[in-house]
């Protein structure tokens, strides 16, 4: 059977529209919708991130407060531009970022899928085990472009705090940075990241693939069924099986990100360069280990949030993407 046809014989399935593969979408369709599309949501979510960060690199004050004291602190001294800190930068800069990084996802989860046909697993384990594998694959690929990308935005929603000394729009803390600690100083934190948050990512979507194919099936459907779910039902399902993946990649990653972005932002960590290993060490000394869990509430939100409302619009733009027949 030709490409084409697997593509056509696919679409007809009850379950077609749940799980788009790459073969069935328009590219360039994909990537336009997906940028207006995850623009706009970033833009609801970021003021969730700025708290978190705020909270995180905190030395006093802010790191003991709840969310929502945190979120009227900032919004009560800086107005609108303070809650939206690094936005700009963040959007405009994640368009590139966004395209290398669904594109080694989609690709990556095709070539698993196929793979992972010829081994005797139950359907749910091998949509999990496809799913974590392109995700982490994702992760990877994309954290050379985003790591960066990180460090300036996360510097510019923590200007003025104890233990920041780069201050300056974007283009001043990359320059500023590069001739402090040259290339490096952009990458702080990549390691960590790569070898943290790909298994994190893997988890996430691993979970995501298990949980919506065992939600479908819990609700009677099959690709043989003779119904198809209602764009309520695919959302709905979708959004329950992202917050469920969000909240549990929270509970596990927010340490190590709580050390990720207090060793990208924080400049007075005394002699020499920062390492993830100095970054832990002020990090118990000032707040014990729970000190590891700063911000944990925002995170966790921020991630359930964001799980929900990522994967709804994410699977959206794959349904508004199909290539015409």
């Amino acid at each position: 059977m030709s490409a084409e046809a697997d593509v056509a014989a696919s679409s007809e399935l009850a379950l077609a529209d749940t799980d788009i593969n790459w073969d069935r979408l328009d590219k360039t369709r994909f990537h336009v919708i997906g940028a207006v599309l995850f623009t706009a949501q970033s833009g609801l979510l970021h003021p969730i991130a700025v708290v978190k960060t705020r909270m995180q690199v905190a030395t006093s004050g802010l790191s003991h407060m709840r969310g929502t004291s945190v979120f009227a602190h900032i919004f009560k001294h800086d107005g609108i531009p303070g809650i939206f800190r690094g936005f700009g930068t963040a959007a405009i800069g994640a368009l590139p970022g966004r395209v290398l990084a669904l594109t080694s996802l989609e690709v990556s989860k095709n070539v698993m899928l196929k793979y992972t046909e010829r081994f005797n697993m139950a359907e749910a384990t091998r949509l999990g085990v496809a799913n974590g594998v392109a995700g982490m694959l994702s992760n990877l690929v994309s954290c050379v472009y985003y790591v960066p990308l990180d460090v300036v935005c996360q510097r510019l929603m923590v200007q003025d705090l104890p233990g920041t000394t780069i201050r300056g729009g974007p283009l001043d803390i990359i320059q500023k940075l590069m001739r402090a600690e040259g290339i490096r100083g952009l990458y702080r934190g990549f390691w960590l990241t790569a070898l943290t948050q790909s298994p994190a990512s893997a988890l996430w979507w691993g979970t995501y693939g298990a949980a919506q194919h065992i939600f479908w099936r819990s609700l009677g459907y099959g690709d043989n069924s003779e119904k198809k779910p209602s764009q309520i039902e695919m959302a709905t399902v979708q959004a329950t099986a992202g917050m469920a993946a969000g909240a549990c990649s929270s509970v596990i990653t927010t340490p190590i990100d709580t050390v990720k972005t207090r060793l990208q932002v924080m400049d007075n960590v005394g002699a020499g360069r920062p390492s993830v290993l100095k970054t832990a060490k002020n990090l118990i000394k000032e707040d014990g280990w729970r000190g590891f869990y700063r911000g944990f509430g925002p995170r966790f939100l921020n991630m359930s949030l964001y799980g929900t409302t990522m994967i709804v619009t994410y699977e959206l733009i794959k349904r508004l993407s199909v290539k015409d027949r």
